[in-house]
């Protein structure tokens, strides 16, 4: 269920905020109802959209040992 809540905040703020939700392709209620949910402990209700599902797992990592190739570059980069 949805109510309306009314805040006061000031007018710079609220413009940057609006700028930022544009940008995010979101609402400005969304992002303060996600917000509030992070400071409450809450999980967030962000929805996966089918197109980041179908990109899950998609990339692999490296089958040679990476770690021990960059550590070896570490250890003779300062010898």
């Amino acid at each position: 269920m949805n109510t309306k809540l009314t805040i006061k905040l000031d007018n710079e703020v609220i413009e940057k905020a609006k700028d930022y939700v544009k940008k995010e392709k979101t609402s400005l209620s969304k992002m303060i109802e996600n917000y509030l949910l992070s400071v409450v402990g809450k999980k967030s209700h962000l929805e996966i959209t089918p197109l980041v599902k179908s990109l899950s797992g998609v990339i692999k990592p490296p089958a040679d040992d990476y770690k021990k190739d960059y550590t070896d570059y570490l250890a003779e980069k300062y010898k």
